[in-house]
């Protein structure tokens, strides 16, 4: 068992972050959600990053650290997009954290360090035309390159959140194999 804490993303703590969890936690992972908007969700992604530019994000990644304070040694975090910030700065800046993934998002090192920490394993998942991702696409290749224990894994298609099964661009086909490929990198770090 793996314990894990997942970001959601800009439209917020939704059914299909809570249902990603909880297939997480079906396979034996203790699973914790924080919900860094308060309760707020949004029904597009462009009024949730309106809502992430009005709390500022500083504050996110504040609200993110601050949930993370009682991770145990050896936790694994994760972020889908906007969530994918504090994930990676946690990953990068706490130590004893095992692992990180990514889905949806990737920033430069550079932002929280000088570089990926070598004791942190790193997945990332990416569609591979994904026009809210061009940036995130060349910041994974590296990150990807730079982590000891490092892969990015690229799905067909331009849909940004495509594993919340509650938005209109899920993927089922996409969003099983990030499942199953999220599953099996959480079993080999527990």
């Amino acid at each position: 068992m793996t314990t894990v804490m997942l970001f959601h993303h800009a439209q917020g703590l939704t059914d299909g972050v809570r249902w990603f969890a909880g297939e997480l936690q079906s396979a034996g992972h203790e699973v914790t959600v924080p919900d860094l908007y308060e309760g707020a969700t949004f029904p597009t992604i462009n009024d949730g990053i309106a809502h992430a530019q009005q709390i500022g994000f500083g504050e996110i990644l504040a609200r993110g650290v601050a949930a993370a304070a009682g991770l145990p040694e050896g936790a694994v975090v994760g972020g889908f997009s906007l969530g994918g910030m504090p994930a990676q700065m946690i990953a990068q800046t706490r130590p004893g954290v095992r692992g990180a993934v990514l889905f949806h998002s990737a920033i430069p090192a550079a932002e929280f360090g000088d570089g990926w920490p070598t004791q942190v394993a790193l997945q990332l998942h990416l569609s591979a035309e994904d026009p809210l991702g061009e940036e995130d696409m060349a910041a994974a290749k590296v990150l990807a390159a730079e982590a000891a224990d490092g892969v990015l894994y690229v799905y067909p298609g331009s849909g940004h959140l495509i594993a919340d099964n509650s938005l209109p661009e899920f993927e089922p086909e996409s969003a099983a194999l990030i499942l199953d490929r999220t599953k099996a990198f959480l079993g080999r770090l527990g």
